[in-house]
């Protein structure tokens, strides 16, 4: 069972806590600093039911889409302005 979970640009540079929804209800994910676009994590046992498999899951895969930022304040684009000319 495959879910894709939106995350901020900011809890994808700095980690945090995300929640997911999954077939036995809500589980809360760590996501990692600097998580990538496209990340996928392995949730055991929170998929589907194995067919003819009682009190047996499959695993549910997440995918992380990083959503950006729309409708910066000029102050959040210099904020963004200052990190670039830091690398």
């Amino acid at each position: 069972m495959y879910v894709d979970v939106d995350i901020d640009l900011y809890t994808a540079l700095l980690g945090g806590e995300k929640l997911v929804d999954t077939l036995e209800g809500q589980v809360k994910l760590k996501v990692k600093p600097e998580t990538q676009n496209g990340t996928k994590v392995r949730l055991k046992g929170k998929g589907f039911p194995v067919y003819k498999k009682e009190g047996q899951s499959g695993d549910l895969i997440v995918t992380y889409s990083v959503k950006l930022p729309v409708n910066l304040t000029e102050q959040q684009k210099e904020m963004f302005r200052k990190i670039q000319s830091m690398n």
